[in-house]
């Protein structure tokens, strides 16, 4: 029996059995319906709408087919469009509809496509396009080096890897080797990658739960700051922190867990959480204290915040503490090449006996040159200032909608990390996840793409070459998309 013929066969056969086999299992195994993840859904009735109703016959075509060969997973197969073009804030479909990408999984920070990003992989691929391993290049040492300036002193050693996942768990393999410890603490509802440490860390049932564990061992959580939401109980006022009542608790309990457990490696955290929530004043303040009393770690992961996206070109600018150890990538491969990298102490160069990292793309020059092009860029093009000012203004403008649009409970933002958050009734403060998704799509028909987080949580997430018109334009589309809901709910 040829290919064909088998893959057919079997894959009838397979689905028979693998559907009354996940049918048995499903029925013993699933317990309460996990809590919204850090992404929409791609499986909900909206979804299948969306596909059958908006999309011409050759883009279904094209999304039946990866649906066949990819394997299914939540929030990416099946898909939701084709993309055929991408370039500065937007991306195309097929059918040559364009949005005005504010999701762009924080890549796109010098928007797709930058023509002198091009051009310098272009000479790269024509000069060297690969250097293997015991062998270094004079990009990778550049690279290296820009890193080194950039970031915040005493960060002075550096390791690249294929992902912002592989860099998380590079960060957790030296927290291992300098305290000699393996526990940590993270908080729930974080993501810090896909792998089993990444996993392990972060705090979203998508990720961690079910037949994905068991985990690594020690990866101890605790309730995240969510001012709006205090998971201690806490009322906030006008989103923002009672501080005089709470005195930061959430805060407070970093250091009582440090101090229970005794033997903590590292707290990993973002120093913004991409949801997005913003930390109260003052907190890592106390949170980099309580590591320094017990011998702790800090690993801040800036994969989405870094390189510019909250008006500095870190995050942890913004909250008076440096981590011993930064994790970035993303936007460090300028939308073209994944690239990720770890920034950490001197002192923690302690695993010269050991590989740690020894990825074979480790010092590919092909990547390195992307991440130095990009950063380049980001200093040339007066990026982070531009993601300061334009993030200011749309900040004010989602404030003055929040006054008008009752389905409004809270804004919230830094840079151009803006998150607007969607409740069914202000006082009670319920989430308005079905809401939320009827603008989602409202949105991508009136052309702009955002991210749900959480369920009901808008995330806008443009890239740092975006203009104040650009912004003026997509946020005139979520007004007109959140008024039409609430006439369709009135």
């Amino acid at each position: 029996m040829n290919k064909r013929a088998t893959g057919r066969a079997t894959g009838r056969a397979t689905g028979r059995a693998t559907g009354r086999a996940t049918g048995h299992a499903t029925g013993h195994a699933t317990g309460p319906t996990p809590p919204p993840p850090e992404g929409e859904s791609n499986l909900s009735p909206r979804r299948q709408a969306w596909g059958g109703a908006g999309l011409d016959a050759a883009t279904r075509a094209l999304l039946d087919e990866d649906s066949r060969y990819f394997l299914h997973q939540s929030l990416s197969t099946p898909c939701l469009d084709v993309v055929r073009k991408a370039e500065g804030i937007w991306i195309e479909d097929m059918a040559g509809r364009r949005y005005m990408d504010f999701h762009g999984n924080n890549v796109h920070h010098i928007g797709y496509g930058h023509p002198r990003l091009v051009a310098a992989l272009k000479r790269q691929l024509d000069e060297l396009p690969f250097a293997p391993r015991r062998f270094t290049a004079e990009p990778a040492i550049a690279l290296a080096r820009k890193l080194v300036e950039i970031t915040p002193e005493p960060l002075g050693k550096v390791l690249f890897a294929p992902s912002g996942s592989d860099a998380i768990e590079i960060a957790l393999k030296i927290a291992r080797a300098a305290t000699g410890r393996f526990k940590t603490v993270s908080f729930w509802d974080s993501f810090h990658g896909a792998g089993f440490g990444g996993a392990s860390v972060g705090g979203e049932a998508t990720f961690r739960s079910g037949a994905i564990g068991p985990l690594l061992p020690g990866t101890e959580h605790v309730a995240p700051y969510t001012c709006y939401r205090c998971p201690y109980g806490y009322k906030d006022i006008d989103g923002k922190p009672d501080l005089d009542v709470c005195h930061m608790t959430c805060a407070g309990f970093v250091g009582y867990v440090l101090e229970r457990e005794g033997d903590v490696a590292a707290v990993v955290a973002e120093p913004m959480r991409a949801v997005p929530y913003f930390p109260p004043p003052g907190f890592w303040r106390e949170v980099r204290k309580a590591c320094d009393r017990h011998g702790t770690l800090l690993i801040f992961d800036e994969i989405p915040s870094g390189l510019g996206k909250t008006g500095r070109m870190f995050a942890c600018e913004h909250v008076d503490a440096v981590p011993d150890i930064l994790v970035l990538g993303k936007a460090l491969g300028g939308a073209a090449v994944p690239l990720a990298a770890v920034v950490a102490r001197p002192e923690l160069d302690v695993s010269g006996d050991r590989a740690i990292g020894h990825y074979t793309h480790e010092k590919n020059p092909v990547l390195c040159r992307a991440g130095l092009t990009t950063i380049e860029i980001i200093e040339d093009e007066g990026l982070v200032d531009n993601a300061r000012t334009v993030g200011a203004r749309a900040l004010e403008r989602l404030n003055e909608m929040r006054r008008r649009h009752p389905l409004i409970g809270d804004v919230r933002g830094l840079g151009l990390m803006l998150g607007v958050e969607l409740v069914a009734d202000r006082e009670a403060k319920t989430p308005a996840n079905e809401a939320a998704e009827a603008v989602l799509y409202r949105a991508l028909e009136g052309g702009l793409s955002f991210k749900l987080s959480m369920g009901n949580v808008i995330a806008l997430t443009p890239p740092l070459i975006v203009t104040a018109a650009e912004m003026d334009t997509a946020l005139d589309i979520l007004d007109e998309s959140l008024a039409a809901e609430e006439t369709t709910r009135s």
